[in-house]
């Protein structure tokens, strides 16, 4: 453990403070999500960022090959001995000018940071990289999450790595089979609840608190300094400057959240001269955030958030019986965990919410798979939500945009078949049907 770290509160009518040696997640004192600090004057923090740079040629040592703990003065809670890795971050930053023209952005501007080439092919990891590295820290030996699919697949790999036992909580028939199949597939016990993820999460909190497992969903605040490093990579290859505006995936809202805290510290330590803008796409189907933020004007307000517009919208779900539906599977959340340090972000990153409908998902996904790297539905929200942007003047065509694809395009196979072969959109590209004769076969690719 190091003294260089501990755990806030982030209600400032509480501020408590714990050391790193807990595994708490939830402030004992008022109920609050918790933040990883920092004393910065205990850590040895490069004089630029691009000091940096020099560990690209370590690729021997097993920390500086991490794209998390290549950067680990900055997510400094655990001595190198704990630090878990098993090659997340090896990503790319793509620089592509098709997807822009389908936006109306100019060549050169637009950049797709592609996480699915993470060992389980998500995000996900760079988060699990540095939760389960503070588990080895305090001793946990069960692990365990409720999952939309990506978080199941991320910590059944990583739990097996570190030898600790892992169950994962999915909803009933609401998780894609390419992230289902690598839960189980990594050795994890899978347990399938009759309801939905909020459901889950709701279970997953009282199941670790009752048994004493080590609780993987981003509420845990050291999963949320391992996404951070997401930010990190991005700036790193753009030449150690960063972008005008980030644009990522809403969901349970742990990505935002830890962007909004990188870019504040790296202010903060001077090591980033300004702060990009970020825009946060929800699907319409699951548009919590949009809501509150753009009707209800719920808004950070130096930490003072008015619960009481939190408390009567989830009522109403409740009176409702609502149910999150989108084929965007990983971001199908109606009650986000990390609200409060999304609005965080939000007045941080000076950020804008928007929402997008699954026709326009799997029409942005279609291109980005014709033209990039293909990605899952979830991080087409974000190529969904920049053309929206863009149509609204929100974001200047000449601007420097870098929109962050969660996961892998095998991740949810369904969406993308059925959207093509059943041709459910412009850019569908359904399979042609041909008889058993080579002169027709011919004709069919000629035509």
């Amino acid at each position: 453990m190091t003294d260089a770290a501990f755990q806030k509160c982030i209600n400032p009518d509480c501020a408590a403070e714990f050391d790193c040696g807990q595994a708490i997640f939830k402030c004992p004192q008022c109920g609050e999500l918790l933040d990883a600090r920092y004393n910065w004057d205990k850590i040895e923090v490069p004089g630029k960022f691009s000091d940096l740079a020099k560990r690209w040629a370590g690729r021997d040592n097993r920390l500086d090959f991490s794209g998390v703990w290549r950067f680990r003065e900055l997510l400094n809670f655990c001595p190198d001995k704990y630090k878990v890795t098993i090659g997340e971050g090896q990503t790319i930053l793509q620089q592509n000018d098709s997807v822009a023209k389908y936006v109306d952005m100019k060549p050169g501007r637009l950049y797709l940071q592609y996480e699915g080439l993470n060992p389980s092919g998500s995000f996900k990891d760079n988060g699990m990289a540095a939760a389960f590295s503070h588990a080895k820290m305090i001793g946990a030996s069960s692990s365990a999450c409720a999952s939309t699919g990506n978080t199941s697949a991320s910590v059944a790999l990583y739990a097996h790595s570190c030898g600790l036992k892992c169950t994962v909580l999915i909803g009933s028939g609401r998780i894609a089979f390419g992230k289902l199949s690598q839960a189980m597939d990594y050795g994890a016990q899978t347990i399938q609840i009759l309801g939905d993820f909020d459901d889950c999460m709701r279970h997953v909190q009282d199941v670790c608190t009752k048994l004493g497992l080590y609780l993987l969903n981003s509420l845990n605040p050291f999963r949320l300094e391992g996404q951070k490093t997401i930010m990190y990579r991005i700036i790193e290859q753009m030449g150690w400057t960063t972008p005008d505006w980030i644009v990522v995936p809403g969901g349970n809202l742990g990505n935002s959240s830890a962007f909004g805290k990188a870019f504040y510290e790296l202010k903060q330590l001077g090591l980033i001269e300004r702060i990009p803008r970020i825009a946060i796409i929800n699907a319409t189907g699951a548009d919590t955030l949009t809501d509150l933020v753009n009707n209800k004007k719920l808004t950070w307000n130096d930490g003072k958030v008015d619960q009481k517009i939190i408390d009567d919208y989830y009522a109403d779900l409740t009176a409702r019986n609502f149910s999150p539906h989108t084929c965007a599977s990983a971001i199908e959340i109606s009650r986000p965990v990390n609200l409060k340090k999304c609005l965080r972000t939000i007045d941080i990153c000076n950020g804008v919410v928007r929402a997008v409908t699954d026709e326009e998902i799997c029409d942005a996904k279609a291109i980005v798979g014709k033209y990039g790297l293909g990605c899952e539905p979830a991080s087409a929200a974000t190529i969904a939500g920049l053309k929206h942007l863009r149509a609204e003047g929100v974001i200047a065509a000449d601007e420097r945009v870098a929109c962050v694809l969660t996961g892998h395009p095998l991740k949810d196979p369904g969406v993308t078949v059925n959207y093509h072969k059943e041709k459910q959109g412009q850019f569908s590209n359904a399979p042609v049907e041909a008889p058993n004769k080579l002169d027709e076969i011919i004709e069919l690719i000629k035509s």
